[in-house]
């Protein structure tokens, strides 16, 4: 794996990342190219989240902070809201997600917050067919097979 950022990794997260398909492979460096976007002054937690679709299509977004708090926005839902936005037709097969602290290392947790949850969990729904979640972690990489692993609450559509 050739990493052009100037974020720390481990090696076992570089090792891990090497032993994933290349589907995986490409969505997760998509991720990493969108953290170089992120705007957050206020938190320095600095998250990209990309998404493959089963066209090979990338969509990429990264969190958006703002002075007026509550107004910005995660990755995850930059990513997903682009992709809504679009006449898009193509479903999504893969969204990961990673993060960084204020130091440029790679965050040991990236867990998304309950609306981004809801929201991923909605695409799913809406698409009729279920997609992987890759988190990144700094000593691990987690793989979901689908977004309602992670609420399995959700609220109804």
């Amino acid at each position: 794996m050739q990493i052009c950022t100037n974020m720390e990794f481990t090696k076992s997260f570089e090792t891990q990342v090497d032993k994933l398909g290349d589907k995986e492979q490409k969505t997760i460096m998509a991720a990493l190219k969108a953290v170089e976007n992120s705007y957050s002054p206020y938190s320095n937690f600095k998250v990209g989240a990309s998404l493959l679709l089963e066209n090979g299509e990338i969509i990429s977004g990264s969190n958006q902070e703002n002075a007026a708090y509550p107004s910005g926005l995660c990755a995850e839902r930059t990513a997903l809201f682009s992709y809504g936005s679009t006449s898009r037709k193509s479903p999504i097969a893969i969204l990961a997600i990673i993060a960084f602290d204020k130091d440029k290392k790679q965050a040991n947790t990236c867990s998304p917050c309950g609306s981004c949850r809801q929201v991923m969990v909605e695409y799913e729904h809406l698409q009729k067919t279920p997609y992987k979640v890759i988190f990144c972690y700094d000593d691990k990489i987690e793989i979901l097979e689908s977004a309602t692993q992670l609420l399995p609450y959700a609220f109804h559509f």
